[in-house]
């Protein structure tokens, strides 16, 4: 009877190998192999099913040495490699129908593993805290702690007018003024009796001391936490608070998700008696919530006692249970309108129609009405606007064009409004743009220029002694139509003839060094950049592009480490193309970048009346209309690979300038 038992038993844990097996091969597309190989993946003993990676880890350690065990986000399987493959056969058949109960939950799970060949997971890229954002841990000692969570009274006060009020999702108090969920905003004129907690204040006073804030908050939301509990993604309402918010988190640690309007999401470790400091793009650009869960995934180095961004290291998540939080959270009640830099999620500044942006182009047709609607119809429109901005030549290309010798042969591709034709008088500089009332403006300037385009320049072949490129390439929506746009500047060159090329570069900050557009960001939020510009606007889409903290920017790498060499760009193909928030750091490398006209659309030799606004490329009918304009950022390494693809040219150089990827190729 008991050799029919187990028989049984070895029958049900074959079934279910062959399940996990088909499971995993079905929907992660991970193949297990019959044969005894160093690794094991391990189902129902993941972070997904409630399995810590403490005890996972000291159970699969009976067995022999670990050399990694990876744990994905939310996925109910782990892999485990072991020094050598008879090490990895003992845990074979010690796991298989092994019972485990999960931590202190009581429930239990039946572990069965299978071999692998090789592991692909998704490997980490660093994650900055969005910008605007900081958290200080220690604030508050554990004995002022206690004292502030005791000088709440969550039951005693229920006819106050700053009683608590149960939400669906967390208990919550207000001090100071009342924040209305019904209409997201306080009564201004209606302050609460009481004022702040005098222990409140004393806090406040040594933050102000310290340096964390400027101004002295009038308002106080205390919300309570139990596990399980969260509170939606949302901004703090633009016309209700000041630009600083501070919240101290006591009683427990927890995980707050912040997600930029393109999608980009950063996961943050709040650690118990820590202050969050909100300010500027973190304060009024990026959601911050809280999702409803009852346990965390953190980095299992930190135990959730440090601060930072929670990455997509498998080789370093665990599960971490939370416990009742509860978090100060002051602001400063604004008294005038809110006038920031983000106007379009801003409840101050509403008004301007929004329309949905394109889908990201898939064929040539698309990709070449994609350019005509939101590249080459917006600079026929903003040619008069744009010229005027553009009068400061960058020193590395006026260096280039008076290296040349006394009479080369010159082409500016993409000229604009010339503002390179005339900077070396001894060169024959001839250039050409798409936009015919840039053109005219060149022919203002007693220039040579005619309309034409990079893909097609009505040149003989091997007539120029050089060319320049520059803010050009970026405008094509494919990487087929970028490299054709750098054979048609080769096929232009003579022998021994050179291109300078310029693109807008994914990395605006690079070296530890912020680009003069990031730079500006706080400064005349009307200055026109040279290859970016405007005020910040956006259209809210129906179809941003996704990203979870623990998967963008990630590339798939072997069990290995070997690391990413990718910029961690997030790809939009099958997505509508997001709207950039100008001064801000990229999270896509294919975008619309807003250009916010001033005086109106006028056309160059038409009336004041007559206005023209090419579809789908506007974002307001009213005065000062804001157009958007296709870009594609280039990430390190990209142009140049490019570049060394063509047939018959080297790269002299290849340097960043600025904010922008820059190469000098020379025809062999």
């Amino acid at each position: 009877e008991d050799h029919l038992k187990v028989r049984k038993m070895k029958k049900k844990i074959m079934r279910k190998q062959l399940r996990a097996q088909h499971t995993l091969m079905r929907h992660e597309g991970i193949e297990c192999v019959s044969h005894a190989t160093q690794s094991l993946v391990i189902a129902n003993a993941g972070l997904g099913n409630g399995m810590n990676r403490k005890q996972l880890l000291k159970t699969v350690e009976e067995y022999g040495l670990v050399e990694a065990l990876l744990m994905p986000p939310n996925k109910p399987y782990s892999f485990v490699k072991y020094g050598s493959t008879e090490e990895a056969k003992k845990a074979f058949d010690a796991l298989n129908g092994k019972e485990l109960m999960l931590g202190d939950s009581g429930q239990n799970v039946v572990l069965y593993s299978n071999f692998v060949e090789k592991v692909f997971w998704k490997n980490a890229v660093p994650t900055n805290l969005p910008p605007g954002l900081t958290v200080i841990e220690k604030v508050v000692s554990p004995e002022e702690e206690r004292r502030m969570l005791e000088s709440i009274d969550w039951i005693g006060d229920e006819d106050a007018q700053n009683a608590q009020k149960t939400l669906k999702h967390r208990k919550v108090k207000h001090f100071g003024y009342e924040f209305r969920y019904d209409n997201n905003n306080v009564d201004k004129d209606k302050p609460l009796p009481g004022g702040l907690p005098e222990i409140c204040s004393l806090f406040l006073e040594k933050c102000l001391k310290q340096g964390y804030i400027k101004h002295k908050p009038d308002q106080l939301t205390v919300n309570q936490y139990e596990p399980g509990q969260g509170i939606p993604p949302h901004i703090d309402t633009h016309s209700a608070f000041e630009d600083e918010i501070i919240s101290l988190s006591l009683g427990a640690e927890i995980v707050m998700d912040f997600k930029h309007p393109d999608g980009h999401t950063v996961a943050v470790l709040l650690p118990r008696c820590s202050l969050l400091v909100m300010s500027g793009e973190s304060r009024y650009l990026w959601t911050h919530g809280i999702t409803p869960r009852k346990y965390d995934i953190i980095q299992a180095s930190e135990l959730g006692q440090k601060v930072g961004t929670i990455t997509a290291d498998v080789g370093d998540l665990t599960l971490n249970q939370r416990k009742t939080r509860t978090s100060f959270t002051f602001r400063k009640v604004r008294r005038s309108p809110c006038n920031c830099i983000y106007p379009s999620v801003c409840d101050s500044q509403k008004g301007q129609q929004r329309q949905v942006q394109p889908l990201f182009p898939h064929n040539e047709m698309e990709a070449s009405e994609l350019e005509q609607e939101y590249v080459h119809k917006v600079y026929e429109e903003i040619a008069t606007h744009f010229s005027s901005t553009r009068h400061s030549p960058w020193p590395r290309i006026v260096e280039f064009l008076r290296s040349l010798p006394e009479g080369s042969i010159v082409a500016d591709v993409g000229c604009g409004n010339g503002k390179y034709l005339g900077i070396n008088k001894d060169l024959y500089m001839i250039g050409c743009d798409r936009s015919k009332n840039l053109v005219d403006i060149c022919g203002e300037k007693n220039f040579q220029a005619f309309v034409g385009d990079a893909l097609s320049v009505p040149m003989r072949s091997g007539s120029c002694d050089a060319c320049i490129s520059i803010a050009v390439i970026h405008h094509f929506s494919t990487a087929e139509r970028r490299l054709a746009a750098l054979r048609e500047l080769a096929r232009l060159l003579r022998p021994g003839g050179t291109a300078l090329i310029y693109v807008w570069a994914m990395e605006q900050e690079y070296k530890n060094q912020k680009s003069k557009y990031l730079k500006e960001k706080h400064g005349n939020k009307d200055k026109e950049e040279e290859i970016s510009s405007g005020m910040a606007q956006r259209l809210p889409g129906d179809q941003m592009p996704e990203s979870s903290s623990q998967d963008s920017a990630c590339t798939d790498q072997p069990l290995d480490n070997s690391k990413d060499k990718g910029c961690g760009a997030k790809p939009v193909a099958d997505c509508r193309l997001p709207v950039h928030t100008n001064r801000t750091s990229f999270h896509s490398q294919d975008l619309l970048v807003p250009w916010h006209l001033k005086g109106g659309t006028k056309k160059r030799g038409e009336s004041v009346e007559t206005v023209l606004f090419p579809a789908g490329s506007k974002e307001s009918q009213g005065p000062s209309p804001v157009f958007h304009r296709y870009y594609h950022v280039f990430c390190e390494g990209e142009l140049e690979a490019a570049c060394r693809s063509l047939d018959g040219v080297r790269v002299q150089k290849s340097y960043y300038d600025q904010g922008n990827w820059c190469v000098v190729l020379e025809k062999l």
